[in-house]
């Protein structure tokens, strides 16, 4: 009789990891606690629900690492880029996803599979027996996570992961802000609506950044630290490190032209299209932990948004991770119980499409383990490849981060007479990749 997987977690791993299992002709039983069992972030029951932003970066495969990582999971067979892709919205060069009707997409496609049985219910202890996965994410709940750290000796760690607040787009002032991606990229009318751009003076950024600071934010219970991952830092937080910061990352006024008025802004404030309606839009980067009482007044501070309504403001979750350099083999399983794999954001990748990777890998992995074979991790050239060797020995497990993957994880590229450029070299990096990993899958 085959050996049914069982896997903690249905978020982007875990959805993952429960496709590519039952595709290898795995029975699956994916226990997931929401909705009985709410977290902070999620609205709904859905399987694969977004919650930080609709983005899943850059679609380009060639100049790109997280666009390759795309690439590979599509080769893969990898249900989640599917379903982005089946609900993408236009973005210029990123892939932007419709998330209501992705999670939605994504839920019906694994209840549907012969193979695969949802549980709804929370796990709160780490399993003894059985074949099993935990992606549990970055929410994992605190019963779990304390039978985590009272197995493996240590504390996990943790960092505060803080959500973008999204504005109902015909609240917006269409008469200050307007329609454009960043140096123009997508050539359709869609892609160019894809971005809405508020400018700033000089004055209004430095009124802004002033309320910013002013404002009340999130208190953290005793013994908590702050801890964020650099690539979802709350706005407030860019402001403290410099009053400048925020112009040179999210607030950058580079590569749009103001229709309104022939001054360049001084800060531009973009907000992205968050579902194929068009009725959505959310702030980008601007994650925060501000009080929602003070969130409200300060955003609409904003040219273009003085009389925006929100439908969902900003706010901050905790987010555990484990010291997986020191927890896990190269097969993701936990050395100390080796019948238990770890994926997703949990292990100590950033992102919804690194931790959806590290659940597809999870899965094949424990697939072939239930069939009696060992499949090897795929080749460290690879993007996939390159993640899995970072986190299970490639960093350094006293200062083990969440990373997200970058070309920097990868072997490096010997140039062949002379130095490449950035573009040739990333493209050399893309090509030995997508060969590899085709070898890998064969």
């Amino acid at each position: 009789m085959t050996q049914t997987l069982h896997i903690i977690g249905g978020g982007m791993a875990g959805s993952e990891a429960a496709w590519q299992a039952a595709q290898a002709g795995i029975p699956v039983v994916l226990h997931e606690m929401r909705p009985g069992t709410g977290t902070f972030a999620h609205r709904t029951g859905h399987l694969a629900e977004m919650v930080c932003s609709n983005s899943f970066r850059s679609d380009d495969d060639e100049q790109n690492a997280v666009g390759l990582l795309h690439w590979e999971m599509r080769a893969a067979g990898g249900l989640i880029m599917e379903m982005a892709t089946r609900h993408r919205l236009p973005a210029g060069g990123a892939l932007a996803v419709d998330r209501d009707p992705f999670a939605a997409a994504v839920t019906e496609r694994l209840l549907a599979h012969p193979l695969v049985t949802v549980q709804y219910g929370e796990i709160t202890d780490l399993p003894q027996d059985g074949l099993w996965i935990i992606a549990t994410g970055p929410l994992t709940s605190g019963a779990l996570a304390q039978s985590i750290r009272a197995h493996t000796g240590a504390e996990a760690l943790a960092f505060f992961d803080a959500i973008a607040p999204i504005v109902y787009a015909d609240t917006v002032d269409m008469s200050v802000a307007w329609m454009q991606s960043r140096y123009d990229k997508g050539e359709t009318e869609a892609e160019q609506t894809a971005y809405m751009n508020c400018p700033m003076t000089r004055d209004e950024y430095e009124a802004f950044i002033d309320a910013l600071l002013a404002a009340d934010k999130t208190e953290f219970h005793e013994g908590e630290t702050a801890g964020y991952f650099d690539g979802c830092l709350p706005i407030e937080v860019m402001a403290e490190r410099g009053r400048q910061t925020p112009r040179f990352g999210p607030m950058k006024p580079v590569g749009l032209t103001n229709p309104h008025s022939p001054l360049k802004p001084y800060a531009v404030v973009q907000l992205r299209r968050d579902n194929a309606l068009g009725t959505l839009y959310n702030i980008v980067g601007f994650q925060t932990k501000m009080k929602y009482s003070a969130q409200a007044a300060v955003f609409k501070m904003i040219p273009g948004l003085k009389d925006a309504s929100f439908a969902r403001l900003g706010g901050i979750h905790r987010n555990t991770f484990i010291n997986s350099p020191t927890l896990l083999d190269e097969q993701m399983r936990l050395k100390s119980r080796p019948n238990i794999r770890f994926a997703g954001q949990i292990t100590g990748v950033e992102g919804y499409v690194e931790s959806a990777a590290m659940g597809l890998l999870a899965g094949r992995m424990a697939a072939a383990e239930a069939q009696g074979r060992a499949l090897p991790p795929p080749p460290r050239e690879t993007a996939i490849g390159a993640l899995i060797h970072h986190i299970t020995g490639g960093a350094e497990a006293k200062t083990f981060q969440p990373m997200n993957v970058n070309f920097g994880l990868f072997p490096p590229i010997e140039a062949k007479g002379g130095r490449r450029g950035r573009k040739d070299r990333y493209k050399a990096y893309t090509d030995r990749a997508k060969l590899a990993f085709t070898e890998w899958l064969a």
